[in-house]
């Protein structure tokens, strides 16, 4: 949005409006045609995939100042992914012909949303690099320790993001026996400290480290 003019900001100010979402309200589902591109204000959204034995498949999260449904937009074809709310979420949805008619009269905000759309891309090719090259406890410490970095910690310590063993499990791409045997192993080596579903990073170095 910075590369607007001020008379496009205005114009995008016009007609976006502020949505709400309760905790495990679906945003939009897989397979639709989306008609404006949302906004992370405040909250986490996680980007779900539907496997083909119909359990849902935690792909990647959102949180404050993500974009969520562009690539979907701009090129017109039907979402791939479902958006849900993992907490509470406030969003800025902006309709679809204001979004593409700023594309086609302004070439930096174009550019912009190209590099945006790039950067998604290399952010996928770095997921399928890891899956194929990092063992899965690697990709568990890995996935902990973006969670502490992107979303924080409470004021006692623990993640911001309280996700289930089957949100790390999927996240990684293992079963959520593997990623409950590796967390307790986490646990046993003092990297971790957990509270129910709550977890704790013990130490933060060590944890990036893990062979």
């Amino acid at each position: 949005m910075k590369t607007l003019t001020k008379e496009e900001l205005r114009d995008v100010a016009a007609c976006k409006r502020t949505l709400y979402f309760k905790k495990g309200e679906v945003i939009f589902g897989e397979n639709e045609l989306l008609s404006g591109v949302y906004c992370v204000r405040e909250g986490i959204c996680k980007m779900i995939k539907l496997s083909a034995n119909g359990k849902d498949h935690t792909v990647k999260l959102m949180g404050k100042g993500k974009l969520i449904g562009q690539r979907s937009v701009i090129s017109e074809e039907r979402t791939h992914l479902s958006a849900v709310a993992l907490n509470d979420v406030e969003l800025c949805y902006v309709p679809k012909d204001q979004i593409l008619g700023n594309i086609k009269s302004n070439q930096e905000f174009s550019f912009n949303v190209l590099q945006n759309l790039a950067q998604d891309l290399r952010e996928a090719e770095g997921d399928l690099i890891n899956m194929a090259q990092k063992s899965v406890r690697q990709r568990l410490a890995e996935a902990l320790t973006y969670v502490s970095k992107t979303f924080g910690e409470t004021e006692d310590g623990y993640l911001n993001v309280k996700l289930s063993r089957e949100d790390y499990a999927s996240i990684v791409g293992t079963a959520t026996e593997s990623a409950i045997r590796i967390l307790s192993q986490f646990k046993k080596e003092g990297l971790i400290s957990t509270s129910g579903k709550r977890i704790k990073i013990e130490k933060l170095k060590e944890l990036e480290r893990v062979e």
